[in-house]
């Protein structure tokens, strides 16, 4: 088959700028063939190389006594203690899912796993944060039902629980859905597996399921905004099969039982290409592949199909030559391809051959850790004007507005497609604040959630990447956990617009501050730029994944109010009310600034919950919608009335932070103020639960007829 010739056209077709293609001419001093421009295209990509994020992302911080691994590797890892850690990752599959919600979402789920249990750890749990335009677009539909069935099938047969996460919609979503699928895995601590490929001349292992043409160019086209050209690209969406990567799975925890393993590496964007570049550069080797030793299962595959090929279920492995015979009989009994490809070679390079013929000649070191870095141009998002008079609505007028509302209604019809409880260890489903799984064998559990409010954010960059932070943290703390570490997954639009640079700078700074203010690391991540359609760009989402540890089981906090229980606000009364919920939803406002979050206060506050746990009967932290959709959803769920007993607007639904809502037995009170008031914490009791009715500020509704509008918007926004 005659390979195409590199014209400027094909170039700029791959993703390549000119002064790129440049660099590469005078890296190796020649055109490079069609196969070697496929590879730099993959390398070079914003998706694989961080180019426009990875002078931004250095200034976060990594590190701290609880992390074992920070960024770098397939997952974060953080020691939980008793020679455990958890090892956890999130990582967008955005324009896959837009192009084929069924199959995007399914492969960002599987991509997720094997990110996981490459570094020799057994998934535990599951989450994923999901971003979808308005319920009246065309598509919106289609993708919610897709998405969630490719979430829901990858997962429930593979056999993870899926303990939480979130959906929201926005008009900015509607050319452009965001998918960021979160998962965590547990391992010993002394038992984690490495990318970093060591020593000479050791045989270099594909694994898992063949190689097709699925995927071709995916990681490229992730780089890339969308256009009217959409249809074309569905044949770089991968086909996932969770029964192989099960297979998968336990063949690679059997594997790294025997010894064979000198480093293991998924196979995830740009496939065979990534995975082997990044273990050799990692260990300061080459790599020579033979691809007529690779797995296929079609025919007539060329060399650029196969090094750009994203099938998925695979992996990439350096063995233990005298371990040979042992590894193979494990993954031939686990009924799944062993095919020695390639080995390690001394000399700079990445060698790829089919049959007698060289496809690719290349210095491999140029190819990952010295691919472009930019210092793209940016401004800093211009301070928002203040708010202007709020128009009048009755406080229950305010309520119904939000819980008629997709982003903020009853999301039962999404997480029932879960199995949340599938290794029988889940302690909390999906509905709260975080999902809490038990550490199997032992009285430990681990509570994960995500979070993030795009209002905020492009209002105010800064603050809202501080609130994402603050708002995991408030999330793991009303259920007593203790927080350790996050993941980051930064969604935007395109970086070479100064203005969107703008804000992903700022949200890296706002999100640096609060990680060291509330010590919870940044210990992996994705970032997902390019989010367009026709130049129009995503709001901006940086999803923020976090993991908090319960001790014991004792810490948790997960009950539900009682009649005649009190209802109390830890933190300030609620004032403000810029790019709030309210504002969004009852009068299709986003106007103002962005809450400021005052991570002292934050830290103050989640302290002082934590220390008063066995006191509460249930927790949950204020955000959208203030302290009233709080109060309904907590009573809601309790099939009770709750009593809130102002009728100011900005006390019931302002979106101030650091504060939570918390029922407590009346006897409790007394006690409760005077820790309060010695940790200068305010408390406050607004209200009662109990009853049949919602009552804020004296107007009162039965809790049945708000419950039913609740429980049934979002099926019947999306007309599902």
């Amino acid at each position: 088959m005659t390979e195409p010739a590199i014209t400027p056209e094909l170039i700029a077709k791959h993703g390549i700028k000119p002064d790129e293609y440049a660099r590469i001419l005078e890296i190796i001093g020649r055109e490079p063939n069609f196969t070697e421009l496929g590879i730099f295209s993959a390398m070079w990509n914003e998706h694989c190389s961080y180019k426009s994020s990875k002078k931004w992302l250095r200034t976060l911080p990594t590190t701290g006594p609880q992390v074992i691994c920070g960024p770098g590797e397939n997952a974060g890892v953080v020691d939980i203690g008793d020679g455990q850690a958890v090892i956890f990752k999130m990582e967008s599959h955005n324009h896959p899912s837009y192009i084929e919600p069924h199959q995007g979402a399914a492969t960002g789920v599987g991509g997720i796993l094997r990110d996981v249990f490459t570094m020799g750890a057994r998934p535990i749990a599951a989450m994923n944060a999901l971003s979808f335009g308005l319920p009246s677009h065309p598509k919106t539909a289609h993708l919610v039902k897709g998405v969630v069935e490719g979430v829901g099938s990858y997962g429930n047969a593979f056999g993870v629980p899926t303990v939480g996460g979130e959906v929201r919609f926005h008009k900015s979503y509607n050319g452009n859905c965001l998918v960021n699928a979160f998962a965590a895995g547990l391992a010993d601590a002394d038992k984690i597996f490495y990318s970093v490929a060591s020593g000479v001349g050791m045989p270099v292992v594909y694994l898992g399921a063949k190689t097709g043409r699925d995927g071709v160019g995916g990681a490229t086209m992730a780089s890339a905004e969308f256009d009217d050209t959409i249809e074309e690209k569905r044949p770089t969406v991968q086909v996932g099969d969770p029964f192989t990567e099960k297979r998968l799975l336990e063949a690679c925890l059997e594997l790294m039982q025997s010894g064979a393993v000198i480093s293991i590496q998924d196979m995830g964007a740009a496939g065979l290409t990534c995975s082997a570049v990044e273990m050799g550069d990692k260990g300061g080797l080459g790599i020579k592949l033979q691809l007529a030793d690779v797995p296929q299962r079609e025919t007539n595959m060329t060399a650029y199909e196969m090094m750009l090929s994203e099938s998925q279920e695979r992996m990439l492995m350096v063995l233990k030559p005298e371990l040979e015979d042992v590894a193979r009989a494990i993954f031939v009994k686990w009924d799944l391809d062993f095919a020695i490809v390639g080995e390690t070679i001394p000399e700079d390079r990445f060698l790829i051959l089919h049959g007698n013929d060289i496809k690719a000649d290349l210095p491999l070191s140029k190819l990952s850790s010295t691919a472009p870095e930019y210092d793209r141009p940016w401004v800093e998002t211009p301070k928002p004007a203040p708010l202007a008079a709020v128009p009048a609505i009755t406080p229950l007028d305010a309520l119904r507005a939000l819980i008629s509302a997709p982003s903020y209604a009853h999301k039962a019809w999404v997480w029932e497609q879960y199995d949340s409880q599938v290794g029988a260890d889940t302690m909390v489903t999906p509905g709260l604040p975080a999902g809490v799984v038990r550490v199997h064998g032992t009285t430990k559990a681990l509570a994960f959630t995500s979070d993030v409010t795009p209002r905020y954010v492009k209002a105010n960059p800064f603050e809202g990447g501080k609130q994402a932070v603050a708002e995991a943290y408030r999330n793991l703390t009303a259920m007593g956990a203790t927080p350790l570490a996050t993941t980051d997954n930064l969604n935007f639009g395109n970086p070479e617009k100064p203005e969107i640079m703008g804000q992903l700078v700022g949200a890296i700074k706002g999100i640096g501050a609060a990680v060291a203010a509330l010590d919870m690391p940044i210990v992996s991540g994705n970032v997902s730029l390019y989010n367009e359609t026709d130049g129009s760009g995503i709001l901006p989402t940086p999803t923020i994944g976090a993991v908090g540890l319960l001790p014991t089981l004792d810490h948790l906090i997960h009950g539900a109010p009682q009649t005649g229980d009190l209802a109390v606000l830890i933190g300030a009364t609620g004032s403000h009310l810029g790019q709030s919920a309210l504002l969004a939803e009852a009068f299709g406002v986003e106007a103002g600034d962005a809450p400021a979050v005052d991570l002292a206060a934050e830290k103050r506050h989640g302290d002082f919950i934590r220390a008063q746990a066995k006191t509460l009967r249930c927790c949950t932290d204020l955000s959208d919608g203030g302290l009233a959709l709080a109060a309904f959803e907590m009573a809601e769920a309790a099939g009770l009335g709750v009593d809130l007993e102002t009728a100011d607007i900005a006390a019931l639904f302002g979106e101030d932070q650091a504060r939570y809502l918390v029922a407590i037995d009346p006897h409790q009170l007394h006690g409760l103020k005077g820790a309060g008031h010695a940790a200068g914490v305010p408390v406050t009791v607004v209200g009662r639960f109990g009853g049949d009715s919602v009552t804020l500020g004296g107007e009162t509704s039965p809790l049945e007829t708000l419950s039913q509008t609740y429980r049934t918007a979002f099926e019947t926004a999306l007309g599902l």
